[in-house]
């Protein structure tokens, strides 16, 4: 291969890559909220998960993509392993559709595609507009990357040494799956590796092979491919929980496994029809022919698309029914660890691409912050009730996790609110600063009525049956008043907002009654004096955490 032509086949596959990019963030900026609702419908239905993997991968144009997406969303929770698997099964269908679009022989309009979506991009008012604009500019530039990769290899026709080596694939498909596997895992994407071997086909390079079916040389190639693109996935794997790895060799185990059956299938149809194999007279009806210089010739480009969408098909249809059994196998060979580290903040930067889902699972982050903060309140009350010294430590160490929480969550929000946000999104953004702020300080009174508790135990503080009934009253309202605050915030629920608003107005009267009572208790001397300042401490702690349930509560209004 000549200077010339490596570098022509670097800058038509960097065309190529970079317009399907642009096309993938287009279509992701435009379909954002769809693609949220789409993993929000999502349950353990295979159907609908593999219905979801095969449309979202359309989306994104990249399997590969789609699978560092759904580690993502294993490692933050968002979904379980079998959902993920579905997702997975559907994502190999999805990312055919990139080769399909590449076999529509339309190199020669892509500059009008190209001069429609810069005109567009420059020129409309609507943000929509300029978003589908990209969409129509990463179309026209990934097939100029084609066309450009085509004829930059079209010499390889001639080049018998090329020849020699497709030949050697045809002759030991391992060779050829081993080939796919490593250039995709270099490139890091199964559609870029199929364009680039479509681009193979259209410069003519397979038309003059004799003896030997282009197909045999093409399918195992294809279906390494399919086992290089994994590598990404295991790739983005590192540092996730043992969760997320499993999906990412759920990926690879998919895909090894259509593989061999393949191998094991074409082997057994050579072996019985002495090299005559149907399936590729089959594929080579159904993909029609191409005229070349005045000559009819078959269609490989469309035949390398074809087989690519079957395959993976007929892969998914083939394990469909053992997805249950795959997953308890992953999860014996990846057996769960209890790891603290997985206590912190959930959540994967690879979700940031998509704003609207990233913070759907800041918002499940915020919600177990609270979590933490409420079940920090009750056990401070309870310690302070029963005098548990236990309870005290828990509240303490729990009380760190928090800040880390705040800490984390503040940070994964900065980062977020530099990329490209609607209005709605922004507020939203906005408005889960403020409530961690809240729920933080909630979990600050928190300990402190846990460190109130303790001075209780260290100085033999005793409370009168009438002053431990008020305490119970009212500390039982400011627990069910906080709770109602994040539920609030999981729900976006306004109704459960009001009723926070209702609750507080319940807790300020209740805090001036208390204190009332309590003073007028100490002057009659039925506590002694010593209990007055704690007393009052307690109750003022409660009062403030209403008042933090409250911030919250408007927020969710506003």
């Amino acid at each position: 291969m000549t200077l010339e032509m490596t570098i022509g086949l670097i800058g038509g596959l960097g065309l190529f890559i970079y317009g399907m990019n642009l096309m993938s963030d287009g279509l992701k900026s435009v379909a954002g909220d769809r693609m949220k609702r789409l993993l929000e419908i999502l349950t353990n239905n295979r159907i609908m998960a593999i219905f979801v993997g095969t449309v979202v991968t359309m989306i994104v144009q990249s399997s590969s993509t789609t699978t560092v997406m759904i580690v993502g969303f294993v490692n933050a929770g968002l979904m379980n392993l079998m959902q993920a698997a579905g997702v997975i099964l559907g994502a190999n269908i999805g990312t055919t559709i990139t080769a399909q679009l590449i076999a529509f022989d339309i190199a020669g309009i892509a500059p009008l595609f190209i001069g429609i979506g810069v005109l567009v991009s420059l020129f409309a008012k609507k943000k929509k507009s300029r978003q589908i604009g990209g969409i129509i500019l990463g179309f026209g530039i990934l097939f100029v990357g084609i066309n450009t990769m085509s004829d930059v290899m079209r010499p390889l026709r001639d080049n018998q040494g090329f020849i020699d080596i497709l030949i050697s694939f045809g002759q030991n498909p391992l060779l050829g799956l081993l080939a796919g596997a490593g250039i995709t895992a270099i490139i890091q994407s199964s559609s870029a590796t199929v364009g680039l071997l479509q681009a193979v086909a259209i410069s003519g390079a397979f038309d003059g092979i004799a003896g030997t079916s282009p197909l045999a040389i093409i399918i195992p190639i294809i279906l390494g491919m399919n086992i290089g693109t994994c590598a990404t996935a295991l790739l983005s794997c590192i540092g996730t929980n043992v969760t997320a790895k499993k999906a990412a060799i759920i990926h690879l185990f998919v895909n090894i496994m259509g593989s061999i059956w393949v191998m094991i299938l074409l082997g057994v149809i050579n072996s019985v029809t002495n090299g005559n194999n149907p399936f590729f007279e089959f594929l080579a009806t159904i993909s029609g022919n191409r005229i070349i210089d005045g000559q009819s010739i078959p269609d490989i480009n469309r035949q390398i698309a074809n087989f690519h969408t079957i395959f993976n098909t007929t892969n998914m249809l083939i394990l469909l029914p053992f997805m249950t059994p795959m997953v308890r196998f992953i999860d014996r060979l990846l057996p769960d660890q209890i790891n603290p580290e997985e206590l912190r903040v959930q959540f994967d930067e690879r979700i940031m691409e998509n704003p609207s889902i990233a913070i759907g699972q800041l918002v499940k982050e915020v919600v177990r912050m609270g979590g933490l903060a409420n079940k920090n309140l009750t056990q401070s009350v309870e310690a302070l009730l029963n005098k548990d010294e236990v309870l005290c430590e828990k509240v303490r160490n729990r009380e760190k996790l928090v800040n880390e929480f705040e800490k984390d969550i503040t940070e994964y929000l900065v980062l977020l609110s530099n990329k490209s946000l609607s209005e709605k999104e922004h507020n939203r953004v906005l408005n889960l600063y403020n409530c961690i702020h809240n729920i933080e300080r909630i979990s600050d009174h928190a300990d402190n009525l846990a460190e109130l508790a303790q001075y209780r135990i260290d100085n033999k503080v005793s409370f009168s049956h009438t002053a431990v009934d008020e305490l119970k009253i009212m500390m039982s309202t400011v627990i069910e008043t906080s709770q109602n605050a994040i539920k609030a915030i999981e729900t976006y629920d306004r109704s459960m907002a009001v009723k926070v608003l209702k609750k507080e107005e319940e807790i300020n009267t209740m805090e001036e009654q208390l204190r009332t009572g309590h003073i007028d208790r100490l002057n009659k001397q039925i506590c002694k004096p010593a209990t007055g300042v704690i007393f009052l401490d307690i109750i003022g702690n409660l009062e403030r955490i209403g008042d933090h349930a409250t911030n919250i509560a408007e927020l969710i209004l506003d």
